[in-house]
Order: C-alpha cells, then structure tokens, then sequence
C-alpha cells in the first residue's frame, strides 16, 4: 500500500538550511521539498506545520537500554525507553551491547539484538563494547564492521568491569585504523580513580558529593590526553563519550589543531547541571551520580564554546536510568555502590532547544550536533539526520514557542524521578514521524512496540 503525507507551511530546519517549504512524504521516504503553495500533491494526510519547525528525527548515538550495572539493570527497556525517546523527537538510537570478559563479542551482540527485536518504537542500530581484547575478538571487529557494527567503546575507567589497559586499547586502535571501525572511549583513570575512592571511603566520606570529587576533572583530562596519543600511535580516529570538564575540551581542541581525526561528545546533564546537584541533601544527590561526573558550573561555559567552536561535535544523553528507590539506594552509606545514570533520552531536544533560546547556539547548529553529525559519524547520513529527497521521513513538527515544565509526573521515561525537575523551558515536540508513520500526534502517542527497525550502519562520514 503506498501512502503520501504532505507537511505544509513550516520552516525546515536542516544542519545547512532553514527555508520555508512543503515536505512530500512517499512511502516512508522523503519524496520531496518545495516552496509553500506552489504543488498541488495529493496526500492521504496533511499535516499543517505552520507557524512550527519542521526538523529531522533526532538521533541519539549513546544510549544504555536495559544495562547490567552495579548488580541492578537500568530501568527503561527497549520498549519503555524508545517509546520515551520518541516523545522527546528522537527517531533514531544507538545503544550499546556488551562483550563480557571470556565472551566473545558475537555473544553479546546476538543478546542485545534479542533484548530489542519487537520491542522498540524507533530505528535503532548497535555500537559494540569490547571488554576483552585477545586475537578472537580484534577477528570479530572485523566482521562485526562488515555487518553494520562500526563502532567499538572502550573503557579507561571501571577496573575489573570493563576496564582496558594501554596495550588493549593499543590493539583494538590498530584493528580499527585496518577495518575502518571507530573507537569510542570513556576517557577516565580508573586506577587512580579507585584509589581515591578508597582514600575518600577510609576518611568516612560516603555521601553521593564524593562521587563527583574522586572523579577528578585532571583524570579525565589525563585520559582524554592519553587516549589521543594511542590514537595516533595508531593511525586510527577517535571519539570521546560524555566530555564533562573543561581540561579534557582542551585535550580535544588541541589534537583538532593538529588536524587529528579526533571527535568528542558531551550530554545535556554537562550543560545544565552541576556538582550542586550532587551535593543536594538527604541522598538526593545520588539521582545525579553518572560518570563522567557532574562538574562545576564553571564548565558548562566550555562545553558552550566548544559546541560552537566545533571542538565537540555531538550531544548525546549516555540515558542510564535507575531509580531512586530501590537502585540508587544501594549507595546509601557508599557512594561507590551507587549504580551511575541519569534518565534524559526524552529531553535532550528540548533541553538543546533551550540553549537555542538561551543563545548558546544557533538552530542549525541544534540540529546540527542533535541529528545531522550522530547521523554522519555514526555511519547513518543522509538516510538519517536531514530533510531531503530520499532520507527516512523521521520527521518532528517542533512548536517553538509552547512552554513546558520539565517533571517526573509528565514524562514517559521510566523512571521515578527527573534529573531535570521543575525547569521551565520554552519549545516541545507537538509530532513525530518514523520513517513516515505517525508515532506521536499533537501530543498523543500513536506508535508501537515493533515499528522501530535495525539499521546497519557504514563506518565513520565525518573523518578528514
């Protein structure tokens, strides 16, 4: 059955372009854009944009569905957690699947793939953490890249978790300078790290705060600096997950100057909150425990300039979500015992647009680092992350101007509480479409587990 949408009246909004044109949707594709007026299509649905932004879906590349950590797994599933990412404008997710050590990384990918098929509202495609480098897994990078799993996280952080040394990351950067895969890496010391959380637990200091001050924003900057130089040893580009302090933005700004192919992403939680969150009182300050760690307010300036500077390309939201009771209470008395993550999948347009609004950047440069350069990095442009002929219509009519109260009570995360309660900002998804098919109508959603499809993905769009 083919079907034919018409979205009239409405400011396209791309990474390059803002013009005002009707968009013609043709089985699930964009068909075609013109000047207002000027077509007569015949549609069998007409949605009317005017006085609205008419934007591509946005794509999140860092999200942890239905995650094992700390002996607990995060709260939103597949199902519960795209649906949640849908209301909030985004079309497409990348999540992560997880190699255990003495795995093989087929094992992990296949049990991701189960835990999704069926389940989600949105496309969604796969970045692969690798664990456990031997010569059997740097043989499965190779075929995992050729099936559409392009990316691969490493960790610098979590001894005994998911910790890599120098010399597996060495390994894992040389395979992908081979296979054309990306290395993804959550830059902390994590040796250090554990032992000043050991020092800090000795001292009596247990409450969340502490979580912030042993993750300190030098490690992250040391580890930021150290995983450019293995890079380069390597011959391979770089991206660097959640970017939170201002030292590290300057490792990346520098290695960028010297025309490396180095990337980094930062979250909205860096940009809109602080270590005063995580010192708010009676435990409430776990809800904000994720790592990178919130830093102090200073910061949230840097992460600004480098999104508009460039020096950081992407906003992802790293959505870990567990809740308050019952999960991140497990840290009460040992801040390292709290699960680390936040909940923002359904946020994160919003909270862009309010930087937009705040003046902090543009409105291409919103859908520049919210849709067009996931798309483009991640090995997905322009089937995702634009408005053009031939893309996926995953499109959103945005309503500039509705305010909204960001709360626990109103958003479809689940999750009890909201990282960014009470906070007032102007702008809100009004429709979603996914690949043509509406999966939230003026405010009501309209979607259905099972919708969202696997995408492949080709390796890295955005290297020099």
């Amino acid at each position: 059955m083919s079907s034919r949408t018409v979205i009239s009246g409405g400011l396209v909004i791309t990474a390059s372009d803002e013009i005002h044109a009707d968009v013609l949707i043709e089985d699930g594709r964009i068909a075609a854009l013109a000047v207002p007026g000027t077509q007569s299509w015949t549609a069998d649905r007409t949605i009317d944009a005017t006085g609205k932004y008419v934007i591509p879906g946005g794509v999140d590349a860092h999200t942890h569905m239905e995650l094992p950590f700390g002996g607990t797994f995060a709260s939103d599933t597949f199902e519960t957690g795209t649906r949640a990412a849908a209301w909030g404008g985004t079309t497409t997710i990348v999540d992560f699947a997880v190699q255990s050590v003495g795995h093989s990384l087929r094992e992990g990918l296949d049990a991701w793939h189960a835990k999704a098929e069926g389940n989600c509202a949105i496309d969604y495609g796969f970045h692969m953490i690798v664990s456990d480098v031997n010569q059997e897994t740097l043989k499965e990078m190779d075929l995992l890249v050729e099936e559409g799993v392009t990316s691969f996280k490493q960790f610098m952080a979590y001894p005994g978790v998911f910790y890599s040394d120098d010399g597996q990351i060495l390994r894992a950067m040389q395979r992908s300078a081979e296979n054309g895969g990306l290395i993804m890496m959550h830059a902390e010391n994590g040796i250090a790290i554990d032992v000043l959380v050991e020092q800090a637990l000795a001292r009596g200091e247990t409450d969340p705060r502490y979580h912030g001050e042993v993750r300190k924003a030098l490690l992250e900057a040391e580890a930021t600096h150290r995983a450019i130089k293995l890079a380069q040893v390597a011959g391979a580009p770089l991206y660097v997950v959640h970017v939170s302090a201002m030292e590290a933005v300057a490792e990346l700004a520098r290695a960028r100057d010297e025309g490396l192919n180095v990337f980094g992403e930062t979250c909205p939680q860096y940009l809109f909150l602080s270590t005063d969150n995580l010192a708010e009182p009676d435990f409430e300050g776990s809800k904000y425990v994720c790592s990178t760690p919130l830093r102090p307010r200073e910061h949230q300036a840097k992460l600004w300039q480098g999104l508009r500077t460039n020096d950081l390309q992407v906003v992802s939201t790293d959505h870990c979500p567990f809740c308050f009771t019952g999960q991140k209470e497990l840290g009460r008395g040992d801040f390292s015992k709290i699960p680390n993550g936040l909940p923002g999948v359904e946020n994160r347009m919003d909270l862009l647009h309010q930087g937009v609004v705040d003046g902090h950047i543009s409105r291409r440069r919103w859908i520049e680092i919210a849709c067009a350069t996931p798309a483009r990095m991640f090995g997905m442009y322009p089937k995702k992350g634009t408005i053009a002929p031939g893309a996926d219509a995953d499109v959103v009519i945005y309503d500039p101007n509705a305010e909204q109260v960001l709360s626990v009570d109103t958003h479809h995360m689940n999750v009890d509480y909201s990282a960014y309660e009470g906070k007032r900002i102007t702008g809100r998804v009004e429709t979603v479409l996914s690949r043509g098919e509406l999966v939230i109508t003026e405010r009501e959603y309209t979607g259905h587990a099972g919708h969202g499809a696997y995408t492949p993905r080709s390796t890295c769009q955005y290297l020099n």
